[in-house]
């Protein structure tokens, strides 16, 4: 029972740091909310958007220019919280 939690853990830090990933990546092209990578960019948007917005509500205090480092952030926070949730399982089972 635990492997099968550890799993679904698993499988969703992977969802999330992926949709991170797009989003980081389709953000360069989604200059048009009308076109393919546009509606890509805003529909993945709405899903990772809670876990960025703490992120970058906490980077606003420091000063890194024209950078956005709120989803490289937010990437780390998803991978330290998922095998922290490995751990506690592990632990428990």
């Amino acid at each position: 029972m635990a492997y099968v939690l550890i799993f679904a853990i698993r499988a969703f830090g992977q969802v999330l740091t992926f949709a991170l990933l797009a989003e980081a990546f389709l953000s360069w092209f989604a200059g048009n909310p009308y076109s393919g990578p546009g509606k890509a960019y805003w529909m993945i948007r709405r899903f990772t958007e809670p876990i960025v917005t703490p992120c970058r509500k906490i980077l606003s205090r420091f000063n890194t220019g024209m950078f956005d480092f709120s989803v490289l952030l937010a990437m780390i926070l998803v991978q330290v919280v998922e095998r922290l949730l490995v751990y506690v399982v592990l632990i428990i089972a």
